[in-house]
């Protein structure tokens, strides 16, 4: 098993599904990362450093760049049997 870090592989699988769903749609809406950033109001490098996972942001940050992009935010959580 191997790790980046601490971090654990579940917050790191997670953390790289965001990073390639956000990129996905940034693309889709022919935003460069400058002008995501800018219309999420937030720093051209931070929207860069969130596409490589390399950040681990808050649920207000995504709900800023979902508005940017004219998306919901769909947040479900299930119980894994194991």
């Amino acid at each position: 098993m191997w790790q980046l870090g601490r971090m654990s592989n579940k917050k790191k699988n997670l953390r790289k599904s965001f990073a390639a769903e956000l990129r996905a749609a940034r693309k889709a809406s022919g935003l460069s990362q400058e002008a995501l950033a800018d219309a999420a109001g937030l720093h051209r490098t931070y929207v860069g450093l969130i596409e490589r996972s390399e950040r681990n942001i808050t649920i207000d940050t995504i709900e800023k760049l979902a508005r940017a992009l004219g998306a919901e935010v769909e947040i479900r959580m299930r119980r894994r049997l194991l």
